[in-house]
């Protein structure tokens, strides 16, 4: 199974969040930067989280967005399913239009199913305990080398 790219910068941007001290604030520009994704990406990958709650944002001069107490217990497999927009993990589709065999077809099933069990097995797995300090101290340096003086 593949997450789509807009999951996978909103779990970068919520380890990255979840990994910084108590109650740093960064901007959006300083995230993009800490997980490698260009800003207008991780601009909306924000937007969603907190509308989902996970991220709160503080407005005004030396504002930015940290993460809520529901960001630190928020698991992989739940915020998978949140994002996950798809109805069906298939096109039932051609150029032609709908596949003929599309009434009482099995896979649509199969592949909700597995789908449903790969976000059950990820369910137990909580996003702020994934970063860990070795991975995330030098990208901390580099955020903080770049703060202007």
């Amino acid at each position: 199974m593949r997450i789509n790219a807009f999951s996978d910068v909103c779990l970068r941007a919520l380890m990255l969040l979840s990994a910084a001290p108590e109650g740093g604030l960064f901007t959006t520009q300083a995230i993009a930067g800490g997980v490698g994704t260009p800003y207008n990406h991780v601009s909306k990958a924000v937007l969603k989280l907190r509308s989902l709650g996970l991220v709160e944002a503080v407005r005004g001069r030396g504002g930015g967005v940290r993460i809520s107490a529901a960001g630190r217990a928020a698991t992989v497999g739940g915020l998978l399913r949140e994002l996950d927009a798809r109805e069906d993990m298939v096109d039932c589709e051609s150029p032609q239009g709908d596949c003929p065999m599309v009434n009482g077809c099995g896979l649509r099933g199969a592949l909700r199913r597995a789908r449903e069990a790969f976000y059950r097995e990820l369910d137990s797995v909580v996003v702020s305990s994934l970063p860990h300090q070795s991975q995330m101290a030098p990208v901390f340096v580099t955020l903080l080398a770049r703060r202007p003086a």
